[in-house]
């Protein structure tokens, strides 16, 4: 099914609903949960913050995917993609100033790294879709060796990105974080948004043959599972085949290791999240050729607002419950009725919002200041 050109793609609006529910509900979870001390995480919370553990590589995977696009039309240069950088970047020092229980000045979360990655875009738009592959396996490796040179532990605390007493002297500072050490630093999260762009050039080729288009979506999902596999199937032979043991040791295991969080995120984490992201946009595209998606369905009303959700939900989950008691004071059951609540809430407010363009939200913000 073809489409015109420039035409909104609402699967992509779809996904990025699907992102910020995903984000939102993980960080709910954890923030309204009571846990008692030495006690287990319900399974289906547990389900639940897996799952949330997608949200992140959506978010940054669909903003090169949209830069992309965005190049496509008339009048879209260089300049434009360095203001919207900037001014995502502004919404992330925001949030840190907003947060101060979870961040610093220095915290480095996934709306620095966007606003990072579209500012660089002039420079990323000019390379071969080839070329921005090659340059985003490149991003993935070079953080092995980075992190262990700069001795980067194997679990990062939140003190520790935020660089929070006792961590405020460590060498490098920001730019530590920003580059190595933060929640979603720029190695190696940016090769998301490079693996991005080249998914927009693919989408976004109107003039092509629709299959084709879908089988090079296809190839580049089956491609980062099969990557993703292989990196995780060294780090687990390295325990029992002694010629691969150095997956093990440093720096390797930084590449193929699986540890249950990611931060920081080894190659093979980030390459299988990877590969989970391409084959939900495979999933979406495909929808939306046999049945268009609806503008006003709510999974795609949630993604129209999804950076405004962002900023809101840290705020008044991370911060206003704390004055109020509800800092993780639920059980399990009641965290989540909070949780759907909340979703229907948010799910009601797009759709009446989008009778007046989502006007005075932080898109609409971006907008007006950014063009």
């Amino acid at each position: 099914m073809s489409r015109p050109a420039g035409a909104r793609l609402l699967s992509l609006d779809a996904l990025r609903g699907l992102a910020v529910f995903l984000m939102m509900e993980q960080h709910m979870g954890v923030w309204l949960y009571h846990r008692a001390p030495g006690t287990a995480l319900p399974t289906h919370l547990v389900a639940f913050n897996a799952l949330g553990g997608a949200a992140a590589p959506l978010f940054i995977t669909l903003a090169g995917v949209g830069t992309s696009l965005s190049l496509r039309r008339p009048g879209r240069g260089d300049l434009l993609l360095l203001r919207r950088g900037l001014v995502l970047l502004g919404f992330g020092y925001l949030l840190n100033l907003l947060t101060p229980s979870w961040f610093t000045l220095r915290s480095w979360f996934v709306l620095h790294m966007m606003g990072v990655a579209i500012m660089t875009a002039p420079l990323w738009r000019r390379m071969s879709s080839r070329a921005l592959l090659a340059t985003a396996a490149l991003v993935i490796a070079a953080t092995a060796p980075l992190q262990h040179w700069l001795g980067t532990p194997r679990m990062l605390s939140n003190d520790r990105m935020a660089l929070k007493p006792p961590f405020e002297a460590l060498a490098g500072g920001h730019l530590r974080v920003a580059f190595a050490e933060g929640q979603f630093p720029i190695f190696p999260w940016l090769s998301m948004f490079l693996v991005g762009m080249v998914v927009g050039r693919i989408v976004g080729d109107t003039q092509g043959d629709p299959e084709a288009r879908a089988r090079a979506l296809r190839r580049l999902a089956v491609g980062a599972v099969l990557l993703g596999v292989g990196l995780a199937l060294l780090g687990a032979l390295g325990k029992s085949v002694p010629a691969l043991a150095f997956a093990r040791a440093e720096p390797w295991r930084r590449l193929f290791g699986l540890p249950l969080g990611f931060f920081p995120a080894t190659a093979a984490i980030v390459v299988l999240l990877q590969s989970v992201v391409l084959w939900l946009i495979v999933i979406a595209t495909w929808i939306e050729s046999r049945a268009p998606w609806e503008a006003r369905s709510w999974i795609v009303a949630l993604g129209r607002i999804s950076l405004t959700l962002l900023l809101v939900h840290v705020v008044v989950f991370r911060e206003l419950t704390r004055p109020v008691g509800l800092w993780q004071a639920l059980d399990a059951e009641a965290a989540l009725a909070v949780i759907g609540l909340w979703t229907i809430l948010c799910a009601v407010i797009a759709r009446a919002w989008q009778k007046h363009g989502y006007r005075y939200g932080a898109e609409w913000l971006l907008r007006r200041v950014a063009g």
